[in-house]
């Protein structure tokens, strides 16, 4: 019987780098890049189109694309917040687009300026413009487990969310724990309320560790049928809004215990762990991920 395959979408070099305090130079963005591409990475979130001057860690997006290696088996994502990341996105080139549309109203108004229902009416004009360059769009909906402003999420809301993007043309629906509080029942529950109203779309999950429950919400997640995850190399990353936080589940921890469990990512663990080494270094911060220290096992294997 064939092992079961879970796509893993390397967010490091976006999500990765935002809440660090060391920028990295466009050189360096892209070595990570081919760091990560040379250990098996084939969607990678690779930039965002969003102002430098609030998000100083993701000045030159475009610089970056220009500069990365092109392979047919390897897909680009931007992430982008309105119509201009949107057209910016298309100018320098991305094989995909990502949109947030957070929940919670206290986060969409706190990160993107707007509330929740703005930001899913202006994801449709940004879906609609996506389709007609042939552009694909995904929709991560945000604080789906929790908000740092609002508390609990309702599943509800984020039901709805997720009908309106994939009514607008989404074509992947990712759930994401932006603060780390979600716990395994919520994400089987929440799982199977957006897979109803999802049509088939496709459904990621996007965890973070900060109160160490990512990795085994992320095991509940492909329990329940998600065959995406993002992850983030060494585990760097992390919302500005969640204090203390740890940041991303870590793509090498996750690979390895995806691949102990019998499925199969087609990305190699010791070299992903070498180059988030690689990446503390460049970061002056250590990698949160524990392959790096503890190995693999069998040890050499």
């Amino acid at each position: 019987m064939a092992a079961q395959q879970v796509e893993i979408v390397e967010v490091g070099p976006r999500d990765g780098l935002q809440n660090e305090q060391t920028p990295l130079s466009v050189d360096q963005k892209v070595e990570l890049i081919e760091r990560l591409i040379a250990a098996g990475a084939r969607r990678i979130e690779a930039v965002s189109f969003v102002n430098p001057r609030r998000v100083p860690q993701m000045a030159g997006a475009e610089e970056v694309m220009a500069a990365v290696p092109r392979r047919e088996d390897v897909s680009y994502i931007g992430l982008a917040l309105n119509r201009r990341g949107l057209d910016r996105a298309l100018e320098a080139g991305v094989d995909e687009v990502n949109v947030a549309l957070p929940a919670t109203d206290g986060f969409c108004r706190r990160n993107q300026g707007c509330s929740v229902d703005e930001m899913t009416d202006a994801f449709a004009g940004i879906a609609a413009a996506a389709a007609e360059a042939g552009m694909p769009v995904s929709a991560t909906v945000s604080t789906a487990f929790g908000c740092p402003f609002d508390g609990e999420t309702a599943p509800d809301r984020v039901v709805e969310v997720a009908r309106r993007a994939v009514d607008a043309g989404a074509v992947e629906i990712a759930l994401a724990d932006t603060i780390g509080v979600g716990v395994p029942r919520q994400v089987a529950d929440l799982v199977e309320r957006v897979r109803k109203v999802a049509g088939g779309v496709r459904l990621r999950c996007h965890f973070h560790n900060t109160r160490n429950t990512g990795y085994a919400n992320a095991h509940t997640a492909t329990e329940h049928g998600v065959t995406v995850l993002d992850a983030s190399v060494g585990g760097f990353g992390g919302c500005p809004f969640a204090p203390g936080a740890a940041g991303n589940i870590a793509t090498e921890d996750l690979v390895f215990q995806l691949e102990r469990s019998g499925m199969s990512t087609g990305v190699d663990v010791a070299e992903t762990a070498r180059t988030g080494i690689w990446l503390g270094s460049a970061l002056g911060t250590p990698p949160t991920a524990l392959l790096g220290r503890a190995g693999g096992f069998p040890a050499g294997g």
